[in-house]
């Protein structure tokens, strides 16, 4: 096919504005899929994503398009490669190597809602590419859409023309035809920079993982092309292998002979160990190899989480599972570590919050594993007064008070919309989440858009819920991490019977400490059966126990036996179970059932 004819594009929005929705019309126009295979969200191939309604691995697809424009012959074939991408935060990484891979993007805003954080995030992601942008409304069906105050915003945002922003129902397909003729007109053709077919070279924008065949990457030729046996390598893990086959995406994986620079595609690489492929990386020629693509970046964890399984017998089995999913997924790490209480397991390592819960979530509906997850916690870097400097991954490994010197913490930037109504209870929120406030702007329908620095620390501890519930629904989050700044945190215990139990510490802040120790005491004392010995339960932070509660062993009654009778003897016998309890206190030990570890750590904060 001549690169003329080729469009490469992706669809960019905040979540839940309609790109798979949008996607699925274009597969209907196009042919692509049959009527009787049609299914909503075609490219969403994972249950977790159907059942959530979001995007969370990109799909590729390759659409061919019949153009009967007035300046083009009668149905000239073009060939329009589209990379559906997620639209969740947390998958930022993602979206940013998708968009090296197009030449131009579908910048789509829900009519009902308008511009959502997300949306500038994407937005200034494909103007740092130097894509060429689509402006358009989405869900123009819908009842409560607001064509002409959200074509105002769009119209501000780009500084383009109202004639520009073309209008679209993902549902009834209204305005995707017209679409699909923009995207030829306005969408550049592919460009190449070694003009030799005997060269080779593509950027990995996904991969996933087959028992049969290992890793498949998904990529995006730029020069020459490629066929089944050409010997290839990666770029940066320096990785030798040979392509058992080429294919590409209409939408399930279809061999062909070769790939040729515009394409988009696949190669199944045999490779069966994990950490070999990864996004961005170049997949080159092995004997002839062209530079590789600048800009790569190991995307880095930011939320940690401890991950054991429920029964000590599956530990091998969560082990392989783990490998399974690091196969698939470069952006998730994971390195084995022992609890006293829990037994053995693993710290992982991942993007946000969404991700924690997905990878947790593909654990359990895959492999068939009952988990238990500690509290999720982030990197501190801790300078003692020995003048060492720690990474802390682990609450339970945070130095006590007394020898720390320093604590630093990533912040992050974040950006929020929201109606201007709002705004009021919202810096009562960010003031509550130790959030400092920059610029505030009002534009559009009368809305907000909320400049803000604040603790990572403080954005896990249901800030996210929170801002949804403080704003009746309306308020939109983006974020990125930020710099290392000076953390007022200290390390909260609880113990049992004067034990610490590792799996419940956690980092606070320290004007928290009180309020926090309080929570997590009451919790467990409600949660917690009771022994046959009574024992406290303690909440220790500052150097200090700041709560403290006693919890009532069980009691036989002893004289129950006995009919009337000298006073004494009764008495002989409640001293006897009084001795015999106080031995047993001074050996016995609380046995924490997981149920209880669960309880306490799946329901998260108050």
């Amino acid at each position: 096919m001549d690169l003329k004819h080729i469009r490469n594009f992706s669809i960019i929005a905040h979540i839940d504005h309609g790109k798979s929705t949008l996607a699925d019309r274009m597969l209907e126009i196009t042919h692509t899929i049959e009527t009787r295979k049609m299914r909503d969200q075609f490219l969403d191939s994972m249950d977790l994503e159907r059942e959530r309604g979001i995007t969370i691995k990109m799909q590729p697809v390759r659409m061919v398009y019949h153009s009967d424009g007035p300046e083009r012959s009668e149905g000239q074939e073009y060939i329009l490669n589209l990379i559906d991408t997620p639209g969740h935060i947390d998958f930022s990484y993602e979206v940013s190597r998708a968009l090296k891979a197009v030449e131009g993007s579908i910048l789509l805003v829900d009519s009902t809602q308008g511009v959502q954080a997300q949306t500038l995030t994407t937005l200034a992601m494909a103007r740092s590419s130097g894509l060429k942008i689509i402006p358009v409304l989405s869900k123009i069906d819908s009842p409560l859409s607001r064509i002409n105050e959200v074509k105002e915003e769009v119209m501000k945002l780009l500084d383009c023309n109202s004639e520009e922003i073309l209008l679209v129902s993902g549902r009834t397909g209204e305005g995707v035809e017209n679409l699909l003729q923009e995207i030829i007109n306005k969408i550049p053709e592919p460009k190449e920079t070694y003009k030799d077919d005997n060269n080779f070279r593509s950027l990995v924008f996904d991969f996933k993982y087959s028992n049969h065949r290992g890793v498949i990457v998904f990529v995006r030729v730029f020069d020459g092309k490629v066929g089944k046996g050409d010997n290839l390598v990666f770029a940066v893990s320096g990785e030798k292998f040979t392509a058992l086959e080429v294919g590409t995406f209409s939408p399930e994986e279809t061999p062909r002979d070769f790939l040729s620079s515009g394409e988009t595609g696949y190669i199944v690489t045999g490779i069966k160990k994990p950490g070999i492929a990864s996004v961005g990386d170049t997949v080159t020629m092995f004997r002839n190899p062209l530079p590789a693509f600048s800009g790569y970046m190991q995307p880095l964890p930011v939320v940690w989480a401890s991950v054991f399984p429920e029964d000590a017998d599956d530990f091998a089995e969560l082990k392989l599972s783990l490998g399974k999913l690091k196969l698939s997924d470069s952006a998730f790490s994971y390195e084995e570590e022992s609890s006293g209480s829990l037994g053995r397991g693993f710290r992982c390592g991942f993007l946000g919050m969404l991700h924690l819960e997905i990878i947790t979530e593909r654990l359990k509906r895959e492999f068939n594993l009952n988990l238990v997850i500690t509290t999720p916690s982030i990197i501190y870097e801790v300078l003692l007064k020995n003048g060492k400097k720690e990474k802390i991954y682990s609450p339970f490994f945070f130095p006590d008070d007394a020898s720390i010197e320093t604590v630093f913490e990533p912040w992050v930037k974040l950006k929020i919309i929201t109606p201007v109504k709002y705004v009021g209870n919202i810096m009562q929120l960010l003031f509550d989440h130790e959030g400092e406030v920059g610029d505030t702007e009002n534009f559009g329908d009368n809305r907000s858009t909320i400049s803000v620095l604040m603790p990572l620390r403080e954005l896990m501890r249901n800030f996210f819920d929170e801002l949804k519930s403080t704003s009746s629904g309306y308020g939109s989050i983006s974020y990125e991490i930020g710099e290392m700044r000076i953390a007022n945190v200290t390390r909260l215990d609880i113990l049992v019977a004067d034990e610490i139990v590792p799996a419940f510490s956690k980092v606070i802040s320290k004007k928290r400490a009180e309020e926090e120790a309080q929570f997590a005491v009451e919790k467990l004392v409600k949660i917690l059966p009771r022994q046959m010995f009574t024992f406290k339960i303690q909440g220790r932070a500052l150097g200090r126990i700041i709560s403290s509660r006693t919890l009532s062993g069980m009691k036989k009654d002893v004289t129950q036996h006995m009919y009337g009778g000298d006073i004494t003897r009764k008495m002989k016998l409640r001293e006897k179970q009084k001795k015999g309890k106080k031995k047993m206190k001074e050996g016995g030990r609380v046995n924490i059932s997981q149920d209880v570890f669960l309880k306490m750590l799946r329901t998260g904060d108050k």
